[in-house]
């Protein structure tokens, strides 16, 4: 591979001779894992979106010349397009403020401009990186990524699944048996059992909504420990605005940059409000893995669609695939959220050094949901259909109906004949016609299930 000798403050080394990084991107890579996770794309787009907004502000505040300034606007949109994806290699496990992927930026943005130029006239500290540092612009990256990720593939998802649940509840308006502890108890309609479902992932949702907001306060202007040197009193609030005009979403400078850099205590509200959400979802899964399980041998009064043959070995089986898929990423979620909440805690004075680890488990969440909720809702909610038999079936022969007769013969009666019937392998109007509790129109009187729910 042919090479080419860059320079930084540590000396010369040697670089890919097509690379458009420089020197302190190739130590990084020489120093840290490879062939491992690598910064996640929405990070970068928004580092480079920071990058443009900042050559505005500067040459708007006389720091910059139009020409420099228009030299990094002409780089930056190049990066944006998505043509120079295959030069930002560096592994999430480096430096904990992201320092080596932010001149990895500065870099090719650098190599870039003076390639448009013809010359080197764009330096990735003094002009890319001005008014800037790590700790302030890394973060602001972090807040811009995870907020337009949330909005604009998670948030759909959330609405696509609840508009789902909400077709299902009107169509299925069947009276079944209810259970809690996994055992037989007093009747629900299917429409109510699916209800609870919804309102989980409605209240779940704007919880994530209103936590959110608090990703669109930025740490830029704080520079390197929260004071702004090197930059202008002006300058982190105008970059906000220039943001918000460039991303069509509002974002503003946060009044304590000391908070900013020292704390993700954002991303943690955000990321535990998509963890409870997670939570809720397995278990919304798992009721549809209860309620669908058999075929013949189980409960089955849920249908779920046949995606795919369900075993190398048993034909015809079908198993609950996406319930599968979708716990295992509720479950991943859980565990990115401990390791984000550690990461937080874990923030030392005046920086926080486990940044990369945030925004990758951030990111992770984010679209690992994103794309379950997609699936779940298509090949799974959208397919759901009730088995009308087994439901009638289940609820005629349910001995928590009796709990209707309680206020009529006592709790104890009640008892006594549910647990005859249940001896005697009878139905509770079989059971009372032997015991004769009740005569059988009173009987019929008061085992009405629709008088139940």
């Amino acid at each position: 591979m042919k090479k080419r000798i860059e320079k930084d403050s540590l000396g010369e080394i040697e670089v890919p001779a097509h690379a458009l990084w420089g020197a302190q991107t190739q130590r990084s890579m020489e120093n840290f894992p490879k062939e491992t996770e690598t910064m996640p794309k929405s990070l970068l787009m928004a580092l480079v979106n920071v990058k443009k907004a900042a050559a505005k502000v500067n040459n708007d505040e006389g720091k910059l010349s139009d020409d420099k300034k228009d030299l990094i606007n002409y780089a930056c949109n190049q990066i944006l397009l998505g043509n120079y994806n295959d030069q930002f290699p560096l592994s999430i496990w480096q430096t904990g403020s992201g320092t080596q992927t932010n001149m990895n930026a500065n870099e090719v943005i650098a190599n870039l401009a003076n390639k448009k130029a013809g010359e080197k006239v764009i330096h990735p500290n003094d002009h890319v990186n001005m008014s800037q540092s790590s700790n302030d612009v890394f973060p602001t990256a972090m807040h811009v990524a995870s907020f337009l990720n949330l909005k604009d593939n998670l948030f759909p998802e959330i609405e696509g699944i609840i508009e789902s649940l909400y077709k299902k509840e009107n169509e299925f308006d069947l009276i079944k048996t209810g259970r809690t502890h996994l055992q037989d108890a007093t009747p629900i309609r299917l429409s109510q059992e699916i209800s609870a479902w919804r309102v989980m992932i409605e209240r779940d949702y704007e919880v994530l909504k209103t936590t959110s907001q608090s990703l669109r306060k930025l740490a830029i202007g704080g520079t390197a420990v929260g004071t702004g040197l090197n930059a202008s009193e002006t300058f982190g609030a105008n970059v906000a605005k220039e943001l918000s005009a460039l991303l069509d979403t509002e974002f503003i400078s946060d009044t304590n940059k000391f908070y900013q850099l020292s704390s993700k205590t954002a991303l943690v509200a955000s990321h535990g409000a998509i963890k409870t959400l997670a939570s809720d979802l397995y278990k919304i899964a798992n009721d549809i893995r209860f309620l669908s399980c058999g075929p013949r041998s189980g409960i089955n009064e849920l249908n779920i669609p046949a995606n795919e043959p369900g075993s190398s070995i048993m034909p015809g089986k079908v198993n609950p695939t996406q319930v599968e898929s979708l716990t295992m990423v509720a479950i991943q979620i859980m565990a990115n959220d401990f390791a984000i909440t550690m990461a937080n805690s874990g923030g030392q004075l005046q920086l926080n050094a486990y940044m990369p680890l945030i925004i990758y488990n951030m990111d992770q969440s984010i679209n690992l949901l994103a794309k379950s909720l997609k699936c779940f809702r298509e090949n799974l909610i959208e397919g759901l259909r009730p088995n009308k038999e087994n439901i009638e079936n289940n609820l005629e022969n349910s001995l928590m109906l009796v709990t209707a007769l309680s206020p009529k013969i006592g709790y104890d009666k009640a008892s006594e004949l549910a647990k005859y019937a249940f001896d005697k392998g009878l139905t509770l109007k079989e059971a009372n016609g032997e015991l004769g509790f009740l005569d059988e129109e009173e009987f019929d009187k008061l085992i009405d299930p629709s008088k139940m729910v």
